[in-house]
């Protein structure tokens, strides 16, 4: 069975790839989550804004992430990949996600693989659930996530400074074309 190249790379995001990956944080400064995220509240479709380069989501636009509570009380993850333009063609990659802590998930795109996991940490989200900003702890990924396709720039800004807290050097996020 041939998996898309969308599935292989979402892997590769929550860091199940080799030491090569760049990194974009500065694992010396602490990292925190938000210990009361309120997950039903968190559920529902996001638009990725911004992220750190990754090779899984290589000429990605109009990219969507979503997540829904499933019967066994995992979450399930839909990620949506639009291929050279937010029209173009489109990739899915379908994976699961169980909480480990709050705040701190671990998510699998690949189900056959038991080891294949990464971590998926929310970093900080608006009061009103409309922004969120997710990452790992060793700076591999980072994105900025939004429930409209258009973030306001001083929402953006506020998200930025939560990467820049957490030790992420900004300058190198990329904006997502939805």
């Amino acid at each position: 069975m041939r998996l898309p190249s969308f599935v292989l790379v979402a892997a590769a995001a929550l860091g199940l790839t080799a030491p090569a990956e760049a990194r974009y944080r500065d694992t010396s400064q602490p990292i925190g989550v938000v210990v009361s995220l309120d997950l039903a509240r968190y559920l529902g479709k996001w638009y990725e804004i911004a992220r750190f380069p990754n090779r899984f989501e290589r000429g990605c636009e109009g990219v969507t992430a979503e997540y829904a509570m499933r019967t066994d009380g995992k979450i399930s993850v839909v990620n949506t990949c639009h291929k050279g333009s937010p029209d173009g063609p489109v990739e899915v990659a379908e994976g699961v996600a169980s909480v480990v802590a709050p705040g701190k998930l671990e998510v699998s795109f690949v189900p056959w693989l038991p080891f294949a996991k990464g971590d998926y940490w929310v970093l900080y989200v608006d009061p009103a659930y409309s922004v969120a900003v997710v990452g790992n702890p060793k700076g591999r990924t980072g994105w900025i996530l939004a429930r409209d396709p258009a973030l306001a720039p001083a929402k953006y800004d506020k998200a930025v400074s939560v990467l820049q807290t957490m030790g992420y050097d900004t300058s190198q996020l990329q904006m997502v074309a939805q």
